[in-house]
Order: structure tokens, then C-alpha cells, then sequence
């Protein structure tokens, strides 16, 4: 048996996911978290059944990938139980899809989840009258709590049922439907889509068509505004009848401070800034201790073993590839899924994105797009994924500057080479330089991207506090892709950087590029080893330039404007293996190849001219 679970964004469906499944998916504060369907199993009775997360949805009419999915997964009527998740403090606007849903006529329950948030904002609900109007199972439950999570599996086992509410449509829509049912011999919902422009049966769309227009032409307005019409109305006669409203909202005072002008602006540029200066700070101070015992306990000791010249290098390269990514990378990068997390978790990442909206527009995108721009500081590849929700036009703007937002693996370059060995100012002074070109490519290619541009419907999610146990598992589950990818793929890498180092090959590899570096970029000719290894994963161009420096404290090895002109041309240089191959994925190879390139010529004109003046 399979279980479907479907609802709006942000309304808890991936933690029940989790806490059926037990499998670790991504739960946050912001919509669109669950980006394509999600499968795992749960056992019950000593019995296996299969649980399906849905991408959180508005509605099931609608053309965007994640809608169009969910419908041809219950006109198919692949689940056999839906488990509706709604949230109960938004109740009226959840039942909207809830209607919807109750027309494709699956047997379903109904999870009325965060009703410990309903009833803190003094709204309390009637889930018995609620059940006996949707002719289904409600169960009222908050899954922060775990309560009433239990009682899912075994309702959707013995109580689903085909919800017996039915949207009494406009009289000339319903009349519609009748007629071709009666002619084509379709099922109620295959008429309402068809109405809608939805389907793939020619002589039903034809003939719907002809019924549409007449009705368009009579009411002055689409038939999906008159259907959509008619459901909101529903939905608001069925939430009056079962809630009862007492209290007031807090966050709405807050919003008038987040979401305007001043002082919003200046709240979220301490908010990011502050963000960075964390991560950095408690970078630095992790990155030191590690780095320290690992050359007290692990590496001057090896060095006094008496091991042979070759065995000793590989030795070496594998010790000095896990203090680095140990020593290095985690602490930068933890530090900073741990702090993206926390501003997930309290709301804050939806009213910045409502906040930065005007300014986005002036860059080819709405406000929503800030979602994904801030995931890039994270990691661009979820980052890529999640412009699926964007337009053609803004998901190609938005392809050239998220790969050039400087991700968790950048920032360690930042902070690992510039905040420790030059200072704090010059690191956040390459954040300002990639924001400034990231405005001026977005600027340009507004300009010339295809299409036109949309306004922004965003949910504003609420306010909560963050629950420490929630953030300490998604910035880990985030933390596991390094750990369990990056580093074998780094002590690999750097035992063949050993070997080849060890037989000489790496000195040939560099001396052809040597005279570029050197002229160009003035760095030392093993920095081109180092880029070539960043393109793999970014961090490894930091940890490469250490292995072939022979060194962690490059700063003993290098001067400041190398550092510097490093780091800038690694963060700008061509985006991770990773992010070509998603960009190559969602956007196909000329969009990939074009970014490729683009951000190559940019590593290197940038460098170039830095080399010319520092």
C-alpha cells in the first residue's frame, strides 16, 4: 500500500515525512524546502507500506513542475491514501487544496498539524464539525511535538475515505461539466481540468474550449478566476463554521519592522553581516586548535617514525588532507549551516526575500529568488535545484548568479586564506568585489535573457523560535554531504597529488602553466594544481594549495596580495563539478557550458587585474 502526503508549503509535511520514514530529510521554515517527490517506508503490524512526500503545493491547477507533478500522480491514482497535511492556524487558506483534492476522489485523511501554534495565537478548531463537513478522519496533531504522529498509519489504514465535500461551482460551470460528462463519458475532476485548458484527451479539450468560451464570454472573466472563485468561497464558509478566532498576532508588530524600508534594510545587512563575522571568528578559533593538535599529535610525530621517502609522502598526504578538511573546511562550514539554519528556522529567510524584492526586480528577478541565492551561500547545487519554482527567464539569470554567489565552500577559502592570514576587512572586501559583479551580470543579462518578468506571490511564513534539536540535524544532515563525499574524494585526491608530486609529474604539469601564473596572476606555479583540484570541489583548492605548500600556515609561504588574488580567482573561477552537472540537469549543456565559461573568463580577468594594482 502506498501513502501519499500532500499539502501547502511549509505546513510541517517533511518532518511527519521524517518522523514516519525515519529518513532525514531537509525540514525548514521557509516554502519550497521539498524540491521533487521524496519516497520511504514505514512499518507497521510488521507490515511495510510506502510513504511518498509530495513538493509542497497552493494548488493542483496550476503549470508549475511541482503541480503538474502532484496532478498526474493522483489522476493516476498511483497512492491508494492520501494524508492531507494542513496547517491549523491558516486553516481556510489550506482548505483551498484540500478541495481540490477532494475531487480527485482517492480515499484520504486529514492531518491538522501545528494546532499548538493555532492555539497560541488564540485560534481553536471544531475538528469533530470539520470532519463531518469534509466526510473524512481529522486528526488535529503538532509534529514538533511528535503528538499524535503515531495515530497517522493505523487512521489511514482503518478510517480513509473518499472526503464527501463537494464544491458547489457557478451554475454555467456546473451545467458544463454535466453535459460533457454525459457526452464524453469522463470522470467530474477530467471535465474540470479540461474547463481549465488541462489534459491531454484532444476531443474533451476541443469541446470544453467551445463550452468555455461562452462562459468567459458571459461572466467577463476566465473560467479558472470563476472556479478558483467559487473554491476560496467554499473554503472560507467551511473555516467560519469550525474556527473560532480569540487572540492576535505579535509577529504582525514585527513584520512592520522586517519587512519595511527602514529599518528592515539595515536589520538584514547586520543580519548578514553578522552571519559572516560568526563564521569566521568561531571559524578561526576551531581551525587553530584542530590544525594545532593534528601537527602536535599526528604529524611531527609521523616525521620521526623513519618511514621510507615514499611511504612517508603518502603518509603525509593523507594526514594533511584530513586536517584540512578536519581542520579547515568543518569548521567554516558547520559554523555556517549551523547560523543559515537558525534564521531559517525562526522565518526571518521569507521576509528578507519580500524585503529585497524592488531590488531583485533591477536584476532580472522577484524577491522569491533571494531563497535560492541565500542557499547558494550554503551550497549552489540545492541552490540551482530550487529555481525549478522560478520562471524560464529568471531561472537563467538566476543559473549565472547563484554559481557566483561564494558558497560554504568559498567562504572557507575567505576565511581559511584572507580573514586568517591577511584580515578580517580584506575577507569581507571579496564578498563586496563578487556582489558587486554579481549586480552588474545580473544587470546585463536582464537585459538580453528571453522573456518576460513576473511579480512575486510569497508566503510570509510565521515567526518561531528555533528549536536547537532541529537545527543541530539539518545543519548536520547539510554537514554529511562534505564528510561522506568531500573528504574521501580529498584523501583520494591528495594521495594522487603525493604520488605525483613523489615522481615528479606535477612539476611538469605546473611548469607549463608557470609562466601564466607567475606573469599573469602572481602566484607561484603550483597554484594552478591547486584551481584545477578546485574545479572537483572548491574547498579543494584552499586544502590543495596547502598539501603542495607543505604547509597549513600558507601565510609563511605566501604574501598577502597572493592570498588575496588566490582566493578571489578560486571563488570567481569555474563552479564545482557538482554545480555544472545540476546546471547541466536543469538548464541543459549550453546554459552550463555558458556559466562554465563565463565564470572562468571572470577568475582570470579579476585576478589579472588585481595582480596590475596590488
Amino acid at each position: 500500500m502506498k501513502f501519499g502526503l500532500i499539502g501547502n508549503p511549509n505546513v510541517g509535511k517533511s518532518l511527519i515525512f521524517n518522523l514516519l520514514t525515519g529518513i532525514g530529510v531537509e525540514i525548514s521554515n521557509f516554502p519550497g524546502t521539498t524540491i521533487g517527490m521524496l519516497s520511504g517506508n514505514v512499518c507497521y503490524q510488521r507490515e511495510k507500506f510506502e510513504v511518498v512526500d509530495f513538493p509542497g503545493i497552493y494548488s493542483l491547477d496550476g503549470l508549475s513542475e511541482e503541480e503538474t507533478e502532484a496532478r498526474r500522480f493522483l489522476l493516476r491514482k498511483e497512492a491508494d491514501v492520501l494524508i492531507a497535511v494542513l496547517d491549523a492556524s491558516r486553516l481556510e487558506r489550506n482548505l483551498y487544496l484540500l478541495l481540490q483534492i477532494a475531487e480527485y476522489q482517492i480515499p484520504a485523511i486529514i492531518v491538522l498539524n501545528m494546532m499548538d501554534e493555532a492555539e497560541k495565537k488564540g485560534i481553536f478548531i471544531d475538528t469533530k464539525k470539520l470532519s463531518e463537513t469534509l466526510g473524512c478522519e481529522v486528526i488535529p496533531a503538532a509534529a514538533t511535538e511528535g503528538k499524535n504522529i503515531e495515530k497517522i498509519i493505523p487512521c489511514a489504514l482503518e478510517n480513509a475515505k473518499i472526503p464527501s465535500y463537494r464544491v458547489s461551482y457557478d451554475q454555467h460551470i456546473e451545467a458544463a461539466l454535466k453535459s460533457l460528462q454525459k457526452i464524453l463519458k469522463c470522470e467530474r475532476i477530467e471535465a474540470i481540468l479540461a474547463l481549465e485548458g488541462i489534459g491531454t484527451d484532444k476531443e474533451l479539450l476541443d469541446d470544453a474550449q467551445a463550452v468555455r468560451d461562452e462562459i468567459e464570454e458571459q461572466h467577463r472573466m476566465s473560467v479558472h478566476q470563476i472556479i478558483a472563485a467559487n473554491r476560496h468561497n467554499e473554503a472560507e464558509k467551511i473555516s467560519e463554521s469550525v474556527v473560532k478566532s480569540e487572540g492576535r498576532s505579535v509577529s504582525k508588530n514585527i513584520d512592520r519592522l522586517l519587512t519595511r524600508t527602514i529599518p528592515g534594510v539595515p536589520i538584514m545587512a547586520v543580519v548578514l553581516i553578522s552571519t559572516l563575522l560568526c563564521v569566521f571568528f568561531i571559524g578561526s578559533f576551531l581551525e587553530e586548535t584542530i590544525v594545532g593538535l593534528f601537527d602536535t599529535f599526528l604529524i611531527n610525530p609521523m616525521y620521526s617514525a623513519g618511514l621510507s621517502p615514499f611511504s612517508e609522502e603518502i603518509v603525509f598526504s593523507v594526514l594533511i588532507a584530513v586536517e584540512a578538511g578536519l581542520g579547515v573546511a568543518f569548521p567554516y562550514v558547520f559554523t555556517f549551516y549551523i547560523l543559515i539554519s537558525i534564521l531559517e528556522d525562526t522565518g526571518y529567510m521569507t521576509r528578507a526575500s519580500f524585503l529585497a524584492d524592488r531590488a531583485m526586480h533591477k536584476i532580472g528577478m522577484h524577491g522569491q529568488a533571494l531563497i535560492p541565492m541565500v542557499l547558494g551561500f550554503g551550497c549552489n547545487v540545492p541552490a540551482i535545484m530550487s529555481i525549478r519554482q522560478l520562471s524560464k527567464r529568471e531561472r537563467i539569470i538566476a543559473s549565472f548568479l547563484i554559481t557566483m554567489v561564494p558558497c560554504s565552500a568559498r567562504t572557507v577559502i575567505i576565511a581559511g586564506i584572507v580573514a586568517a592570514f591577511v584580515g578580517i576587512l580584506p575577507a569581507l572586501s571579496i564578498y563586496l568585489i563578487i556582489f558587486v559583479l554579481i549586480i552588474l551580470t545580473g544587470l546585463v543579462l536582464t537585459k538580453f535573457a528571453p522573456g518576460d518578468q513576473f511579480g512575486m506571490i510569497l508566503e510570509i511564513v510565521p515567526m518561531r523560535k528555533p528549536r536547537m534539536k532541529q537545527t543541530l540535524q539539518r545543519a548536520w544532515l547539510r554537514m554529511k554531504e562534505f564528510l561522506f563525499i568531500a573528504m574521501p574524494l580529498l584523501i583520494v585526491s591528495s594521495v594522487i597529488l603525493g604520488v605525483l608530486q613523489y615522481t615528479g609529474i606535477i612539476n611538469s604539469f605546473q611548469s607549463i602553466f608557470a609562466p601564466f601564473m607567475e606573469a599573469a596572476l602572481g602566484l607561484p606555479d603550483y597554484a594552478s594544481t591547486a584551481l584545477l583540484f578546485g574545479i572537483l570541489r572548491k574547498e579543494m583548492a584552499f586544502e590543495t594549495l596547502a598539501i603542495l605548500a607543505g604547509t597549513a600556515n600558507l601565510g609563511s609561504v605566501l604574501t598577502g596580495a597572493q592570498l588575496y588574488i588566490f582566493a578571489i580567482v578560486s571563488v570567481l573561477f569555474v563552479p564545482c563539478i557538482s554545480t555544472i552537472a545540476v546546471l547541466y540537469r536543469e538548464m541543459g549543456l549550453k546554459i552550463a557550458a555558458a556559466v562554465s565559461f563565463y565564470t572562468l573568463s571572470l577568475g582570470v580577468v579579476a585576478g589579472v587585474i588585481l595582480n596590475m594594482i596590488l
